[in-house]
């Protein structure tokens, strides 16, 4: 039996697993919090599967992999490691205040700290994020079948968006929680399997090591400019501060148990995602040595697993990348569809009754599927997608939700300053001057005007209370993650 053949009955058998898994989570899914935040039942160990497998994405491998074969670390400090600081952040400063607000989605914390029209804008924002990161992962998922089997890459994104639609309209959160404790064992596997192999086949740890020049390793840039500094700057927070309030990671806390149970969750997979993410990117690194000439360097990573691994193992290698691709692109759809139709509708007037919720669930992914099926066929670039879908809510979104979080005095017409301060920066920075990292720009105004605009407004526009969704005063006290990790 050829690679290929192999190759692909193990792609058979893998979507098939997952196809199984995601219907029988369907039985569990009655209603909408059933669907968008699993009935709040996550146990620890499923908590972190989850959002570990969420976060290791297309981007986390085949595009790290790429960006540390031409860059080494100082390509990768977005992801894995400012990511892994987002995560570390989220589980010390966010998820326990979040857990206790008992929300449904990330927007309603925005409407009830600063309005309906800061909800709105929010609502643009995430759902936007959300299904550019899907249409990244989709790309990924192309880029793997092309590479492998010789499909075309637009048959390879419609053929992985088709059956992760099916699964994640089936079950919702239970359907996407259950898969990705699936497939984070297998990527785990996978992975580790890879680099394995490659460090024995090109003579072990000592003799890559002696090969591989110093610079692929700096974490400082090159050029000591105040531009080289502020795009450095960017790659740090384009994740970390802009996904501390993001819908797909937010709604992993809210499906917890418990506070315990949310907290300590980011926290293991914070451990676990610095872990498995930095093996793409030694793999991308040993390969600047040996591989030097990549015509694209993204599929990287996939010529080091054709050279290197045995057919059967390849075929475990590909279920890897498949689970990570999958794993976070139905996260980041169900996100999307949780915020529309939980706060866009409502917008617009559409009242739901609580099965036309769960109906409505199970419209938009599809819809927004679609949306980002089309995307990644666009676009085409792993890495680049996945950063660029963060863009406006690192300019407009990320600092207040923080402040809103952490500063007593935040009140309506500060956020909203802020909101507006920030896109209006972002929209000009990126027009009139290109080379500047226009997001970063952005949320550098949004956060001096929401801390002159903020004070000067506290009689017009009262700070909001904090209340979960029963309308109880959520007590502040104990907000940082610092609870034990067992009783």
């Amino acid at each position: 039996m050829d690679q290929q053949t192999t190759v692909l009955i193990g792609v058979g058998v893998y979507l098939a697993l997952m196809l199984i898994v995601g219907i029988f989570a369907a039985g569990r899914t009655h209603d909408a919090t059933d669907f968008m935040v699993a009935g709040r039942n996550l146990n620890l160990p499923m908590s972190t599967a989850t959002i570990m497998a969420t976060w290791i994405g297309g981007g986390s491998i085949l595009g790290a992999a790429g960006a540390a074969h031409q860059d080494g670390f100082l390509g990768v400090i977005a992801d894995p490691f400012g990511t892994t600081l987002g995560l570390v952040i989220i589980g010390l400063f966010v998820v326990r205040i979040i857990r206790r607000l008992k929300l449904m989605t990330n927007i309603q914390f925005f409407e009830m700290r600063y309005g309906k029209l800061a909800g709105f804008i929010a609502s643009v924002g995430y759902s936007m994020s959300n299904v550019g990161w899907a249409g990244a992962l989709m790309v990924a998922f192309g880029v793997m079948l092309e590479s492998l089997t010789g499909f075309p890459l637009e048959t390879g994104i419609i053929a992985g968006a088709a059956i992760m639609l099916v699964y994640t309209t089936a079950g919702g959160m239970w359907a996407v929680a259950m898969t990705d404790f699936v497939q984070i064992f297998i990527i785990i596997i996978g992975l580790f399997i890879l680099l394995i192999v490659v460090l024995i086949n090109f003579g072990g740890v000592s003799a890559i090591w002696a090969d591989i020049p110093e610079g692929n390793f700096r974490m400082i840039p090159t050029e000591q400019t105040g531009l080289a500094w502020l795009d450095y700057l960017r790659a740090w927070l384009i994740i970390s501060l802009a996904d501390a309030g993001s819908q797909s990671l937010m709604q992993r806390g809210l499906a917890a148990r418990n506070e315990r149970t949310a907290q300590n969750a980011f926290y293991f997979a914070a451990i676990g995602y610095i872990t498995l993410g930095m093996i793409p990117v030694i793999l991308g690194i040993i390969a600047a040595v040996y591989l030097p000439v990549m015509d694209d360097p993204e599929s990287v990573i996939i010529v080091l697993a054709q050279e290197n691994l045995h057919p059967i193992l390849l075929a475990i290698f590909v279920g890897a990348i498949l689970s990570a691709v999958m794993s976070s692109a139905d996260s980041s759809l169900l996100a999307a569809s949780s915020i529309i139709t939980t706060n866009m509708l409502p917008y617009l007037g559409f009242k739901l009754s609580p099965k036309g919720h769960l109906r409505a669930l199970r419209i938009a992914i599809p819809v927004l599927g679609i949306m980002a099926a089309f995307i990644a066929l666009e676009v085409q670039a792993v890495y680049a997608l996945v950063l660029d879908a963060n863009v406006m809510v690192l300019a407009a979104l990320a600092v207040p939700f923080v402040l809103g979080i952490w500063w007593k005095k935040a009140n309506p017409y500060g956020g909203l300053a802020g909101m507006f301060a920030g896109l209006a920066t972002w929209l000009f920075v990126i027009n009139v001057y290109e080379d500047l990292p226009s997001d970063l720009i952005g949320c550098i105004a949004c956060l001096v005007t929401m801390l002159i605009v903020t004070p000067l407004t506290q009689k017009l526009s009262p700070p909001r209370r904090l209340v979960d969704i029963d309308g109880n005063e959520v007590p502040l006290s104990n907000r940082l993650g610092t609870l034990k990790i067992f009783r």
